[in-house]
């Protein structure tokens, strides 16, 4: 790749917007990126969250999701201890086994983050979920055979849905 006259606009705890020829987008720094987890308990329920997203003014509902080393002292948090970590934080679930399924481009077009979709199996709940102080994230478990028709009465009442959580799903029914 030729880098053109690379320049930092604005940095930032976590970003930096970066202008790369003519081209601006968004640099994740002080974390190495994140984990996106596709989590399904003993009763076939697929882990869903939803919470208010400020960037888009609306709740969106995710895959339960975070960034990987942003905790004080976690620069060397590995991609499967991320994950692990905000699946018991979002969602009150302990993974027995955490399972790397794919990585790639969390948008390519806007920032040069990487999420890493992983998958995680032997659940067991242990606590209430709903985040950390700042956050109020909703637990849904869903279960899969109703999955399609419930996201899609939540996209009607303007909840947004993500994408990746379409992704999980793909993912989560080639594995069976």
């Amino acid at each position: 790749m030729n880098q053109l006259n690379i320049t930092t606009l604005h940095t930032s705890k976590f970003l930096a917007l970066i202008k790369e020829g003519h081209w601006e987008y968004v640099d994740r720094v002080n974390a190495t990126g994140a984990a996106l987890i596709a989590a399904v308990t003993p009763e076939n329920k697929l882990l869903l969250v939803e919470q208010y997203r400020i960037p888009v003014h609306a709740r969106t509902i995710e895959l339960p999701a975070g960034i990987i080393g942003d905790e004080p002292g976690g620069a060397n948090e590995s991609t499967a201890e991320a994950a692990r970590r905000e699946l018991l934080e979002e969602t009150g679930y302990a993974a027995g086994r955490i399972e790397a399924v794919t990585t790639g481009p969390a948008c390519s077009g806007i920032t040069s983050e990487r999420v890493t979709l992983l998958r995680a199996l032997d659940l067991r709940r242990v606590g209430a979920g709903g985040g950390v102080a700042h956050e109020d994230i909703t637990v849904h478990e869903v279960p899969l055979a109703e999955i399609v028709p419930w996201l899609e009465v939540k996209a009607k009442t303007g909840v947004l849905i993500d994408p990746k959580v379409y992704a999980g799903l793909f993912f989560i029914t080639q594995s069976e």
